[in-house]
């Protein structure tokens, strides 16, 4: 069975983008959201996170309700327009 291709859709560019927006406006380093996250039970590294927002790593539903969580949104806030939050 081939590889899955790592194209990532509009929807994962999106919400790339959104966490990116909404990790600055918190004042919150690539490091210190990974922190966060792994804090609340889903570890995740800066690097992951950074690929995550260079949309070079896909953002599964597991790491999405785990950001949201730390960013203080809810998950579907990560889906959509950043500029509504």
């Amino acid at each position: 069975m081939p590889a899955r291709s790592l194209e990532i859709g509009p929807a994962g560019i999106r919400a790339a983008r959104t966490i990116e927006i909404l990790r600055t406006e918190r004042g919150l380093s690539q490091r210190q959201l990974a922190r966060h996250v792994t804090a609340l039970g889903h570890p995740m590294s800066n690097t992951m996170l950074s690929r995550i927002e260079r949309v070079q790593r896909r953002c599964d539903i597991d790491d999405l309700v785990a950001l949201a969580e730390a960013l203080h949104v809810a998950p579907p806030v990560l889906l959509g327009d950043p500029t509504l939050v």
